[in-house]
């Protein structure tokens, strides 16, 4: 197939998630055979932290401005057979407008911020999505899981709602050797959110508070110049995707913290999740509705109930236990969670429209063959 993505970015993964989302994604397609055109608006913030300029998996097609663009991308959509559209892409609405009056076979929404969306359409538009179109995708995807795809359908009118979680690429997120700038007892990856700040305050300053002679590592961009830290957190702005492998093997453990609009939709596994299980890394995360889903708590991820907890983790437990509980982890998302595995599922998901098309077709030739003889 051709698919043509809109999307935030792929070339640059400063300050978001969504990059190493569509590599995973796209490069796992093209493997599969598939060709895909990627249209990413050229901002300064992206152009200044590209990490990933020209992506050997997909053709990236870079624009100044929407007007500028249009031609390509009228032109793009007129033979492709699927066409997707991406949360916080910057000109979600006029590109979603754009795919429906193309001839595209099917149209589709990628939500990697589903419980996000979600709020804000209860009380109106999305900047990057109208209430309008919703009902327009063929299938809506979504990062979430669980009572959310009910809504969208019930609430919202999407035709088709169903989980595209987060993957990753095995290729480049496994156990790595342990990098000297990166060996910690404890890490954390993951970009300034309001709303997570106090789970990082509980989770990880206060156990560096009563550990410090322990070594804690936290890395990511836009953190007020007011938060104190402990001094024995290491600060790193950013990591290139290239070293995330070996961030997560220098871990002991690592800490996932999920923002609140994701607790409250639940069933909302962050792609971090996945790449510092892939390395085999222990991790420790705050608790949210469908996480054993994913991860066993106690077998596969460890889900404490206070920074006592944590600092048990790190000052108690056996080394032998705590590779366990990653070797575990590893092997479950290996299973169930590669780039691979979510390539398939979009092409069943793509495919299971295609053939509903098709019905309708099918049988009026068969009233038409039976009416002729």
């Amino acid at each position: 197939m051709k698919i043509v993505i809109f999307g935030l970015s792929i070339t640059s993964s400063w300050g978001n998630g969504h990059a190493t989302t569509f590599r995973a994604l796209t490069s796992a397609l093209e493997k599969r055979g598939h060709e895909i055109v990627f249209f990413e608006r050229d901002v300064e913030w992206y152009a200044s932290n590209r990490d990933m300029p020209e992506p050997p998996f997909c053709q990236v097609v870079l624009y100044q401005t929407w007007t500028e663009a249009l031609p390509q991308v009228r032109k793009e959509l007129r033979d492709c057979d699927v066409a997707m559209v991406g949360s916080y892409c910057p000109d979600g609405v006029a590109a979603i407008d754009a795919m429906f009056e193309s001839p595209a076979a099917v149209k589709t929404f990628y939500d990697i911020d589903t419980p996000i969306t979600v709020a804000k359409l209860r009380v109106g538009d999305v900047e990057y999505l109208r209430r309008r179109q919703v009902p327009g995708f063929d299938v809506y995807f979504s990062f979430t899981g669980g009572p959310t795809l009910r809504e969208l359908e019930q609430d919202f009118g999407a035709q088709r709602a169903v989980p595209l979680y987060c993957s990753f690429d095995p290729e480049k997120y496994r156990f790595a050797p342990v990098r000297k700038q990166f060996a910690c007892d404890f890490s954390y990856m993951g970009t300034f959110a309001a709303d997570r700040q106090p789970k990082i305050e509980t989770m990880f300053c206060e156990p560096a508070r009563q550990l410090p002679n322990r070594t804690f590592l936290l890395a990511g961009p836009q953190y007020p110049e007011e938060i104190r830290w402990p001094e024995n957190v290491k600060r790193i702005v950013h990591v290139d995707p290239q070293a995330h492998a070996s961030f997560y093997s220098s871990s002991r453990f690592t800490l996932n913290v999920t923002r609140n609009e994701m607790v409250r939709a639940g069933y909302s596994p962050s792609v971090r999740l996945f790449e510092a299980a892939a390395c085999g890394t222990t991790i420790v995360s705050d608790d949210w509705p469908g996480l054993s889903m994913f991860l066993t708590p106690g077998k596969e991820i460890l889900v404490p109930r206070s920074a006592a907890d944590v600092v048990s983790y790190i000052r108690d437990m056996d080394e032998h236990e705590i590779r366990a509980i990653g070797r575990k982890a590893q092997e479950r998302v290996l299973k169930e969670h590669a780039a691979e595995q979510r390539a398939i599922e979009f092409e069943r998901h793509v495919a299971s429209k295609k053939k509903m098309d098709a019905v309708p077709a099918v049988a009026g030739a068969e009233k038409l063959s039976t009416a002729s003889s």
